[in-house]
């Protein structure tokens, strides 16, 4: 059940209602019709009981934090939410509140690359164990279970190949034999998908990209039970990984609009991807709204109106040649990493995102050195395809 900011059960609006008015303090702080900085480290003490309801910055959770955290479960329909510093912080926190030295847990293949480097690196180092495994096989999935297995760790569209398997296997099976199932929604957005609502324990979103929409913070969100976040905040506040309140500000504003710009991307890039597909200097589209996508099933049967999602990747029959003539002609997108801005950023994940991996690593997840990864903006569409078309055309 999800609960608003003074405590009350939070109603089911659509989500259009949702993230305007969920998690909104009630009466309002002050009258104001948006909700104030906190700009306070510290706050009065009122009787709590326990150190993590001592009202501290650290610990967040000043009203800055309450009413995002609130707001994000609602739209995640889970009990309770978290914010923090940024998706690796959320993620890894998470990670390390179920995992002990000597567990083990499983992953999809083709993870983001920091969340790569974090599992099979740093866990690593503290005597973790990972086995991956292809999430749109669920038959295989039994082998790789080791008696230690604790967690079963997923990416509901997968960066940057654009994947996705079979997620309501993964919930059904982490429940089965007892393992926290946990995901990366990032690239979806509770807009797409609700992980929750088909089973998941724990939904994890790097905020900086659609929640926040605007490429102007770093942040990461948290959803999950009570019970679960109750878990994670502790770690966290030994961590220190919490949001500054001006970020919670504009991340708070921020997800106000999440629907219309999510809807508007991935419109543009259904129409991208379906151009991009057809050009003779295109190679491949790894993106779920095409038919040809070998995930194509999946998307039409889990995500909202068959949405999925602003991005996409690509490759050009030219390689990384082809790939720079075509950045240095593009006049609309902006060369950089990230996403999820309501700019369309573009850029090659083996100089960027999963530069952490070795060649041989990248290789094995299907990244190859000319492989273009596109956020799509709210831009025109049609203004977008023409810039592309334009851009092609410079390849000799």
């Amino acid at each position: 059940m999800v609960v608003s900011a003074d405590g009350h059960p939070a109603q089911q609006f659509h989500i259009e209602t949702q993230v305007v008015h969920a998690g909104e303090a009630k009466p309002r702080y002050g009258g104001a019709a948006v909700l104030p900085i906190f700009q306070s480290a510290t706050f009065a003490y009122e009787g709590e009981l326990t150190y993590a309801s001592v009202k501290y910055a650290r610990c967040s959770n000043t009203p800055n934090h309450t009413v995002l955290a609130a707001k994000i479960a609602a739209l995640e329909n889970t009990e309770d939410g978290l914010v923090t510093t940024s998706g690796m912080a959320a993620i890894s926190t998470t990670l390390l509140t179920f995992l002990r030295p000597g567990d083990h847990m499983l992953t999809q293949t083709a993870l983001y690359g920091g969340t790569y480097d974090f599992v099979h690196k740093d866990l690593a180092d503290l005597g973790v164990s990972v086995t991956e495994v292809d999430i749109a096989q669920p038959a295989t999935w039994q082998a790789a279970l080791q008696s230690n297995t604790k967690v079963f760790y997923v990416e509901t569209i997968s960066n940057p190949l654009t994947s996705v398997g079979d997620l309501p296997a993964v919930a059904s099976f982490a429940k089965q034999h007892g393992l926290v199932s946990m995901i990366d929604n990032t690239f979806a957005s509770p807009v797409i998908f609700r992980p929750a609502d088909w089973g998941f324990d724990i939904v994890l979103h790097s905020a900086t990209k659609y929640l926040n929409g605007h490429s102007d913070l770093i942040a990461g969100a948290i959803a999950a039970s009570a019970d679960s976040i109750t878990k994670i905040v502790a770690k966290l506040n030994h961590f220190g990984g919490s949001l500054d309140a001006h970020a919670c500000f504009l991340l708070h504003r921020g997800l106000r609009t999440l629907v219309l710009r999510v809807r508007q991307q991935s419109q543009t890039a259904q129409a991208l991807a379906e151009f991009l597909e057809q050009h003779p200097q295109v190679a491949q589209v790894h993106y779920p709204g095409l038919p040809s996508h070998p995930a194509h099933k999946y998307a039409k049967r889990l995500f909202e109106e068959e949405r999925c999602g602003g991005v996409l990747a690509f490759e050009l029959k030219g390689g990384v040649e082809a790939v720079d003539t075509m950045f240095e002609a593009l006049k609309l997108p902006f060369v950089a990493p990230s996403l999820g801005g309501v700019e369309s950023l573009i850029t090659r994940p083996s100089s960027t995102t999963h530069v952490g991996m070795s060649a041989e690593e990248r290789q094995a997840a299907g990244i190859s050195d000319g492989l273009v990864r596109l956020s799509v903006g709210i831009e025109n569409t049609q203004d977008l395809t023409h810039d592309f078309e334009q851009a092609l055309s410079r390849i000799l």
